[in-house]
Parts: C-alpha cells; structure tokens; sequence
C-alpha cells in the first residue's frame, strides 16, 4: 500500500461516525425536541392542569370519558405518560394515582407501567446515542470502568434504584445510558423495578372517587407508610442478594486461588 493510501486510510478512520458535523445534529434533534417540550410544558403552565385539584373539578366528565371511549383514553393515558417521563417534567406521580381513578387498580397499574417505560426507555434511547459516545471519549478510562463495574451486575443495580427511589425518575433513566447498560436490561429492570410502586399509587388512586365525593382534600403524602417503605426496601434487598453472592464466590475463587499459589 503506498503511503498516500495509508494516509487517506488514516483519515477516513478518525472521522466521526454518522457523517461528521450532519451525524452530531441528527443525534442531537432528539434532544433538542425533548427539552423544546419541558419548555413548553411549563410556558404554557401545563403544570397547573396536571394537579388533584384538576382531576377533582373534572372528575365526573373525566370517568365519563373513560367509560365511553375506553380504549382511545386509554391510548391517551399511554401517550402523555411516555412524554411526561420522557421529557422529565413533574406530573408522573399524579398521573400514575389519577390512572388508577380512571381504569382501576389492575388495568391502571398495567398503563402506567407501560406508559413509563416507554417514556424511560425513550429518553434512555437519546441519551445514549446523543451524549452517551460524546462522555466516555471526554472522560477516558474513568467511565469506561465504571461502566464495566455497573454492566456486571446492571440488572440487579437498576431493579433496587427502580424499587427505592433513591435518586429522581430521570436521573435513572440518564446514568444507564452513560454506563453501557443494554437496552433489554434497562426494559426489563425498569418494568419490573416500578411494578410495586406503582401498584401502591395506582390502589391508593383506585379510591380517589370516596375522597372526591366527600369533599375532602387529597395529597400523595402519606401514600407511603412505614409498612410499604419496609416492603419495598426487602425488595431491594431481595434484588441485591445475587449480586452479593456472585461477590462472595469471586472472593472464595480468588482466596483458593492464592492459597494454591502459596
């Protein structure tokens, strides 16, 4: 090979992937639709609607709805569901209670679970196309091992954080993306992570319709008990005990390998 090939060789291999300067702005659009949509959400004070106030002013037209065309709200419920989650406005928890009210504790339970984990999933996609390649360069080895620690045992890891929400909805979402987290781990772990909680807002909303007709107000504060914070954290724990006996087999493996050396 002559050595003007070897150069020209040389310079197609560090070009970027997707087309260069049209490939980052592809990437990027996602994004930018994305925080376009936070934006408008609150410069339109959409987040004045999204509020138990709201449900209880249009509570019966809001059931009658539902009860006429179930599907289509149903659809509906979906669809802003994934949006909220996907662009990270607030609004989810009270959806998720007010999902219940509407379609009852099963199918309510059932629609939010897939309503947010298509919004995570999606926001999850972006990050990781967009962002994800862009940090791991900028910040070498650092990521990339810790990334390597978190892809051992990633199902697990996300599984508890999705059980105790510890950390916000999106911040979870985002790090997975920037760690190398496959995407049927990150489905996977998140539709079963939220499944408990979920159902614990969706029962709580499920009841929504007695505190309505008595006229009194309702907050999500007290949703979670002592008990069910008690329940949810044997959960996690239950979720990391594989992750501490794989760390218990290494030890003993390395112990007798070192025993053996000796």
């Amino acid at each position: 090979m002559s050595k003007a090939n070897e150069t020209r060789q040389a310079h197609d291999t560090e070009k970027p992937s997707g087309g260069g300067g049209k490939g980052i702005v592809r990437r990027l659009l996602p994004v930018a639709a994305l925080l376009i949509a936070a934006v408008a959400f609150f410069a339109l004070d959409l987040d004045t609607y999204v509020s138990f106030d709201t449900v209880r002013e249009n509570h019966a037209e809001l059931k009658a709805f539902v009860s006429d065309n179930l599907f289509l709200a149903a659809a509906l419920y979906l669809a802003i569901y994934a949006v909220i989650v996907a662009a990270s406005v607030p609004g989810a928890l009270i959806l998720t209670i007010t999902g219940g009210f509407l379609f009852g504790v099963f199918l309510g339970t059932a629609l939010t679970i897939v309503g947010a984990t298509l919004g995570a999933t999606g926001i999850f996609l972006i990050a990781r196309s967009a962002l994800g390649d862009l940090l791991r360069r900028k910040t070498g080895g650092a990521v990339a091992r810790m990334a390597e620690g978190f892809r051992e045992d990633a199902f697990n890891y996300l599984l508890v954080l999705r059980l105790i929400p510890i950390f916000p909805f999106f911040v979870v979402n985002l790090a997975p993306a920037f760690l190398g987290v496959t995407l049927r781990t990150f489905v996977v772990a998140t539709f079963i992570g939220i499944a408990p909680g979920t159902f614990v807002y969706t029962s709580v909303g499920a009841g929504l319709g007695s505190v309505f007709a008595r006229g009194e107000e309702f907050t999500a504060r007290g949703v979670l008990t002592p008990e069910i914070i008690t329940a949810l954290v044997g959960l996690a724990l239950l979720a990391l005990l594989p992750v501490a006996y794989r760390r218990y087999r290494a030890r003993l493996s390395r112990v007798s390998r070192d025993g053996a050396a000796e």
